[in-house]
């Protein structure tokens, strides 16, 4: 046998190419994690939704009966009888007015006629509306009476209340970008230029902002607030080079089980804004693991509680790689299926409910608890499961919450549902002009998002109030706030 030390080169060589071996198969293993990603971005399905138990399952009722499915479609007829109507009489024609069997040349009708319902489209038109004030005098000439003229929205403008209106639901309700306005009030032969379309949108987000306002601050006195954060892109002051900023939503329920939603625009994506928002408040922050929301704690008494809907999304990346997730998402699923026997039971948000998670959803989550223990250490640290392992156990107190209090829910879903606006109109008008015009669209937001909630007719309100809030007293502001 040759001396121990002439293997030393070679017990070097191949703990090196060991080493190199491991570094390279960490690295084919990222990359087929990423090229799993990718694919499931392009082409897979983009929904998580698992399949959620029927309401037969989960409170052992029978399927339903046709009698209550006539009752379904006798209520869609209802409410398409309720559309205006116009009737349009058919005449049969003069040649056809004979029976061509007998000759008799009188028919008669038979019945009241055969109607069919034809669903038409009409555009909607700008209206020149004039105002005709009558002005009266006194024989002798001293005294000189006018009737009041038409409200003035703008001063000395000529648009009214419902085009300003028709301009904030074009925008933020349907993502519309104002030059696509502009191009519909062209082809309607009145041609508005754009910048004056623009000034009108701000000018508006101006007169409610009082309401906006107001409704932040009656969001964040709220016990329960979800919030939630999107990027915006916005130009940097006169230089014309795009930033990002960030548009801020938090969503709150009334004692009435009512939902209001406001946003706040900020320069950046730091802890100062939620800071500022909820400052001085108490209850609990329905948000997700993102550090910005540690401040809160800093100048609030609120309880910080965690996002099921983020924990399950981490597993459902990993599944790709790891199909052994699959078993963590069955468990949090548990704890939704609780939750939807308690909305059939009509009993969310009461003892019965928090009874109700105490008893299933509690040894669920201890089932949970066990499978996170037993994956522990087993999969790379930086391996999609790894990461989503980790972030169930950094997140696993705040995820608690819901078994304290019935009215806090599993997930953070309503603030990312509000959110949704504002990635559909970064898709539109891609940007803001600045600081200012971030804060009018997030004033707007607040308020058609919260008619929208409310099912308030987000045009017919704005018309409404645009007119009337600069006279309104602000000790009755609260009046004018959707579904007051």
């Amino acid at each position: 046998m040759p001396p121990a030390d002439h293997d030393c080169p070679l017990t070097d060589l191949v703990a090196e190419q060991q080493k190199r071996i491991e570094l390279l198969l960490e690295r084919s293993e990222k990359q087929d994690r990423e090229i799993a990603q990718l694919k499931k971005a392009l082409l897979g399905p983009k929904s998580e939704r698992s399949k959620m138990p029927s309401v037969q399952d989960a409170l052992g009722k029978e399927p339903a009966t046709e009698e209550s499915r006539k009752a379904r479609r006798r209520e869609q007829a209802l409410r398409r009888h309720a559309l205006p109507t116009v009737v349009l009489e058919h005449r049969v024609p003069d040649e056809q007015r004979s029976c061509p069997k007998c000759g008799n040349q009188t028919l008669t009708p038979l019945g009241d006629g055969r109607t069919t319902s034809v669903f038409e489209y009409v555009p909607a038109k700008l209206v020149r509306v004039q105002h005709v004030q009558e002005v009266l005098r006194c024989r002798c000439g001293d005294h000189v009476v006018t009737a009041p003229g038409a409200p003035k929205v703008v001063e000395q403008g000529r648009y009214g209340a419902s085009l300003l209106a028709h301009l904030v639901v074009a925008k933020c309700v349907d993502s519309i970008p104002i030059y696509r306005v502009e191009k519909d009030f062209k082809r309607q032969g009145v041609p508005v230029s754009r910048s004056t379309l623009n000034d009108l949108f701000h000018r508006a987000a101006s007169i409610v902002e009082p309401l906006s306002m107001r409704l932040l601050e009656r969001v964040r006195h709220r016990p329960i607030v979800h919030a939630d954060e999107t990027r915006t892109r916005m130009l940097d002051g006169g230089n014309g080079r795009p930033k990002t900023g960030f548009h801020w939503t938090f969503v709150a329920e009334d004692e009435r089980g009512e939902t209001d939603v406001a946003f706040v625009f900020a320069a950046d994506r730091s802890g100062q804004t939620p800071r500022q928002v909820l400052g001085g408040t108490s209850g609990t922050l329905l948000v997700d693991a993102y550090s910005g929301y540690n401040a809160v704690a800093d100048v609030s008494s609120r309880e910080r509680a965690g996002c099921h809907a983020h924990l399950r999304r981490y597993f459902h990346e990993a599944l790709a790689t790891a199909p052994i997730a699959q078993e963590a998402i069955d468990l949090i699923l548990e704890l939704y299926r609780v939750e939807h026997a308690a909305k059939e039971q009509s009993i969310v948000g009461t003892r019965e409910h928090l009874a109700l998670r105490k008893e299933r959803a509690g040894p669920a989550r201890d089932r949970l608890k066990a499978w996170l223990d037993a994956r522990q250490g087993k999969e790379p640290p930086k391996s999609p499961l790894g990461v989503a392992i980790r972030y169930a156990y950094a997140q696993w107190t705040e995820l608690g919450r819901f078994l304290e209090d019935a009215r806090i829910p599993l997930d953070n879903n309503a603030a990312e549902r509000a959110l949704r606006r504002v990635a559909l109109g970064r898709k539109n008008f891609l940007f803001v002009g600045d600081i200012q015009a971030g804060k009018n669209i997030a004033g707007l937001y607040s308020l058609v998002a919260t008619c929208e909630a409310r099912g308030i007719n987000p045009l017919e309100y704005l018309t409404d109030v645009l007119t009337r809030v600069a006279d309104h007293p602000n000790a009755r502001i609260d009046e004018l706030l959707p579904g007051a």
